[in-house]
């Protein structure tokens, strides 16, 4: 790959032109949709990939959808070929996915003037739905077996053609506890693609196909290229940190979670092969959520000028042993593993980086998303499900006080406003306020927490 006809600046336009395709895609899959969760909490993200399945942009959204969607298109469209007019779905988190909430949606995107055969693009959007059935609402119980927690979609095409598959469309409303509310949030996902394949044929008629195909494997390589100068700041070493988390819901044994960061020159390894063996609760991860969390700390010594893609995750080598709490096998529940254990594999990589630059590296924040989930039936028969993460406080940095009350690392939603909670459920919140004085003394103070009642 190389980039030499192309200066870093055309490099970031092109970049941010494709980001905002996927950012205008976010937009509407908010503003059309009607749960509280996509809605309100703009939990959901969205990305491009080339035809050749490889992470091209994305927007702003959740660390722990976009760091597993390369995977997820990867293991999807191994053994699918989509035509025009498909849409693939999958909630699969053994096939690339994180819980069974986080349904992703797939648009190969064809140009028949340029090529019929083979999509030039995939569209992707993933989208957290307030409930997949199981046996509990918010489908995030205390689960023993993926089973229990909801319903699972293996990769098939919700869309043939253009036209919507109603069976397994039924089949799926048929399991869930809203499904009124779960189909006019598949709609708002179908939408959301459908823009995102619009601003590209737009993009394709306005740069032309050989000019925009001339700068994608310059642009891969340019993230490439920022990622290991990146890692190249580290001093080379091995670093190895360990936390736990406090237990598996049922039994007070801690969980381990353990990490051998080794930096050689421009690129790393993060070995977790000695954390522990997964739980019998859902607190485990697939290996898709693990390598998101890499990808994110990663990202966040990048900063923000330049691209996320393909080239950048390249030099990030990620090593896992399978059965373990950070690469879970089927049939094991993981539904708070995306929510939970991965804000802590984020503090063990912190901790790693800390001995190599303590004068860049925060401390750790919260360490939970805060997860609350409920649901019940209302006086006129219809169920109601609901799901928030509440936030807390961040770490204190280096140079500075940690920020009070936020969503902090794999999670980049929002709270739900009390007064749209409070009017599309049977709700009251008493109170709503910061835990002042809770994130501790020091030079630089940890962010407070958050009281909501």
């Amino acid at each position: 790959m190389s980039d030499r006809n192309f200066s870093p600046i055309d490099l970031q336009i092109l970049n941010k032109l494709l980001s905002s395709i996927a950012e205008e895609m976010g937009i509407v899959l908010q503003r059309s949709s009607f749960s509280a969760n996509i809605k309100e909490r703009r939990d959901f993200s969205c990305a491009l990939f080339d035809g050749k399945a490889r992470l091209l942009a994305q927007a702003a959204h959740i660390p722990v959808h976009l760091g597993a969607m390369p995977m997820t298109v990867a293991t999807v469209l191994e053994y699918m070929t989509p035509c025009k007019g498909d849409i693939i779905w999958t909630n699969d988190p053994f096939s690339g996915g994180t819980h069974l909430p986080d349904i992703t949606m797939i648009l190969p995107v064809f140009f028949d003037e340029i090529c019929r055969d083979d999509p030039l693009f995939y569209l992707v959007c993933r989208a957290h739905h307030a409930d997949v059935g199981g046996k509990e609402p918010g489908s995030m119980s205390l689960a023993n077996s993926i089973e229990e927690e909801g319903i699972l979609i293996r990769p098939e095409c919700i869309c043939r053609a253009g036209s919507l598959d109603n069976y397994r469309l039924d089949r799926f409303l048929s399991e869930v506890r809203r499904p009124d509310e779960r189909m006019n949030d598949i709609k708002a996902q179908i939408a959301c693609l459908m823009r995102g394949a619009d601003r590209l044929y737009h993009l394709v008629e306005s740069w032309s196909w050989t000019k925009l195909q001339g700068m994608l494997e310059p642009l891969l390589d340019y993230g490439h290229r920022v990622m290991k100068k990146t890692i190249a700041s580290i001093p080379s070493g091995t670093y190895e940190f360990c936390d736990a988390l406090d237990d598996d819901g049922i039994h007070d044994t801690p969980i381990q979670i353990r990490l051998r960061l080794t930096v050689d020159k421009e690129s790393v390894i993060l070995d977790f092969s000695d954390s522990d063996d997964q739980a019998k609760t859902g607190i485990n991860t697939v290996k898709s959520v693990t390598c998101s969390c890499c990808y994110y700390v990663f990202q966040c010594l990048q900063g923000e000028e330049y691209p996320v893609n393909h080239g950048a995750i390249m030099p990030i080598n990620i090593i896992t042993r399978r059965g373990s709490i950070v690469d879970a096998k089927s049939p094991a529940p993981v539904a708070a593993g995306n929510v939970e254990t991965s804000q802590r594999i984020v503090d063990v990589i912190l901790g790693a980086l800390a001995q190599a630059i303590p004068d860049v590296i925060p401390a750790a924040s919260c360490g939970s998303m805060n997860n609350i989930s409920f649901g019940g039936e209302l006086e006129n028969g219809k169920y109601f499900s609901y799901y928030e993460t509440i936030g807390g406080g961040m770490g204190a940095r280096p140079y500075a006080d940690g920020l009070s009350a936020v969503q902090t690392h794999m999670t980049n939603t929002l709270n739900t406003p009390i007064e749209a909670l409070e009017h599309e459920y049977p709700v009251l919140i008493e109170r709503y306020a910061i835990r002042r004085g809770s994130g501790g003394n020091g030079q630089f103070r940890g962010g407070d927490g958050i009281i909501r009642s």
